[in-house]
This record gives structure tokens, C-alpha cells and sequence, in this order.
């Protein structure tokens, strides 16, 4: 399930996101936030007609993760990636801030989403206007991101109903663990027997 927060040049993407690392098989979970442009599309029908948008081009993202064998709400996994390589995140971005006031720091970044983009290696075509419609709405898209942290993922089964649309992902990641030996196979199963 996503949150999506979309504006005239960019989209905000909020959603529950759970991942195994390829090293060592530790879980983590968490909220995650993406920023993407909104690809312009071309205008259909009368001027009461629905409108195709599409949200496509990813810029930035923030996984405000907790590890399941850490502390719950202690955000130790949590980390940003400063831009993407055409669909690829960049590598993880440490910042002690994030870890220490994730929600803060989220708050903080979102209100430049000009700042965001242009660090990416992007452009928008009136960054102000930008800036302006998502600084309106980052008290509401902070809370979304909230409403989907880790501490609010209960159970296995929560977190699978909060991510099942990602189960190619799960599969790709325990097809390609280096230890899979150290696996929680317990708390992967409401995947692997989807």
C-alpha cells in the first residue's frame, strides 16, 4: 500500500517497506519515502476529462528502517539515498541525524524538494512553486510516513498485508542471500507461501 502525494513536477511516495540484507540475512522494516517526478502527459478529452498521471522517474529516498533483531523505534537501519541511477538507488547514506530524528530530518528535507532534486542531478522547471506545494502538505506526509514505521508493523502477517505487492523483491532477495543459513525462516513465510 502506498500514500501518494502528487504535485504539479514531483510525487511523494510513502509506503511500509520490509528487506533482507544480502550479507548477512538481517531483517529490517520500516517506513519509506520516495521523491519522483511527475512525467508531463498529454491533455485527453473535454475539459471535464480524467487526467492520466504518471509518477515515474525516482529521485531521492529515505528508509527510516529499524532492524527486527535491534530495538524497536531505535531507526538502526535507518539511512537515505541521495539519488538514483536511472531506476537504482545510489549506495546508503549514513547520517546520525537520521537515526537520531528521523522525523525531524524527514520534515527538514522535504520542505527544499528543490534542494533534493537539484542534489540528484535534476531539474524542475519552477523549483518555487515546488518547494511551496510540498512544504504545504510535509505535515501530512511526515504523519503518513508514521503511520508506517516499524514500531506500527506488529507481526509478520501485518507486514506481509503491508507489502505483498513486493514479494518478487522478497523472492529476489532470498534467491540471492550470501548466508542463508542465518534466516529467520519464520518470519519470511507469509512470503515465501504466498
Amino acid at each position: 500500500m502506498h500514500h501518494a502525494f502528487v504535485f504539479n513536477e514531483v510525487a511523494v511516495l510513502v509506503r511500509h517497506w520490509f528487506e533482507i540484507d544480502l550479507g548477512d540475512s538481517h531483517m529490517e522494516h520500516g517506513a519509506r519515502v520516495e521523491v519522483r517526478l511527475v512525467t508531463p502527459q498529454p491533455r485527453r478529452g473535454t475539459e471535464s476529462a480524467a487526467q492520466v498521471i504518471t509518477v515515474d522517474q525516482p529521485v531521492w529516498r529515505a528508509d527510516l528502517f529499524d532492524r527486527l533483531d535491534g530495538t524497536p523505534g531505535a531507526f538502526e537501519a535507518a539511512h537515505f539515498h541521495p539519488h538514483f541511477v536511472g531506476v537504482e538507488p545510489s549506495p546508503r547514506h549514513w547520517a546520525e541525524q537520521v537515526k537520531a530524528a528521523p522525523w525531524d530530518w524527514l520534515h527538514t528535507r522535504l520542505t527544499d524538494v528543490a534542494d533534493i532534486v537539484s542534489t540528484a542531478g535534476l531539474e524542475l522547471n519552477d523549483p518555487i512553486t515546488a518547494n511551496e506545494q510540498v512544504g504545504a502538505e510535509v505535515e501530512a506526509i511526515v504523519a503518513a510516513a508514521q503511520t508506517r514505521a516499524a514500531t506500527q508493523c506488529r507481526s509478520k502477517q501485518q507486514c506481509y498485508a503491508w507489502t505483498r505487492d513486493a514479494q518478487v523483491s522478497v523472492h529476489t532477495m532470498l534467491d540471492t542471500l550470501a548466508r542463508p543459513d542465518l534466516l529467520d525462516r519464520d518470519r519470511v513465510s507469509p512470503w515465501v507461501l504466498a
